[in-house]
């Protein structure tokens, strides 16, 4: 693989959506063909449609939004871990048992999630991969400053009190949700990651590109 590539799921109406979030809507306003001078539309959705960015906010009462995110976190090196062929939820045992290097501040997860946004099916599945509390905690604890996984939610559908979520928030561990790492062996890349700069938003839909680093 050389260059960059795109690991963020395409916007369209047919893009899965966790449940009781709003769909995607793209709504033809102005077009040529109707003999209007430009062709305008308007886009519906959710702050956490798609790839997105969750910041404190989310689960954290008076956190820090989206448009204060930096992007210092945002934008660097990082570790891609291959965790297929595991299941549920992954404790710290099954973060340690990867091999990120020691002093990696950004790990994206590829799991058997990313063979999803193959199929044709826009069902919500019963069960993806995810991250326990555990792991969570782990995440904290080696330092990590994001941490990217590919499905739309990090932890699992459920979770009474999002431990998860709320242990990564709340020591400013960026999230971002929704790659499709399909494509992309474990290793060192470049990662770029720029959610739309939404006022206190307490989400970013984002597009999320990789490049793998000189050896």
């Amino acid at each position: 693989m050389t260059g960059w590539v795109d690991v963020s799921l395409p916007i369209s109406e047919a893009l899965l959506t966790y449940p009781g979030n709003p769909p995607v809507e793209l709504l033809a306003i102005q077009r040529i063909a109707g003999g209007d001078s430009a062709n305008v539309s308007e886009l519906r959705l959710g702050t956490h449609s798609g790839t997105h960015v969750d910041p404190p906010v989310h689960f954290v009462h008076r956190g820090a939004g989206i448009d204060r995110t930096p992007l210092d976190v945002l934008i660097g090196p990082c570790w891609v871990a291959d965790a297929t062929g595991r299941d549920g939820a992954l404790g710290a045992g099954d973060l340690e048992s990867l091999g990120v290097p020691t002093g990696a501040d950004r790990l994206l997860l590829r799991t058997d999630n990313s063979k999803l946004w193959g199929a044709s099916s826009a069902v919500f599945p019963d069960s993806y991969v995810s991250v326990g509390a555990d792991g969570a905690r782990w995440i904290v604890d080696r330092g990590l400053k994001l941490v990217g996984i590919d499905f739309l939610g990090i932890e699992a559908r459920g979770t009474r009190g999002h431990p998860t979520h709320v242990t990564l928030l709340s020591n400013d561990v960026v999230i971002v949700e929704g790659l499709n790492l399909a494509q992309v062996d474990q290793g060192a890349y470049d990662l770029v990651v720029m959610p739309l700069r939404i006022v206190d938003g307490d989400g970013g839909p984002a597009r999320v590109a990789v490049r793998k680093r000189a050896e």
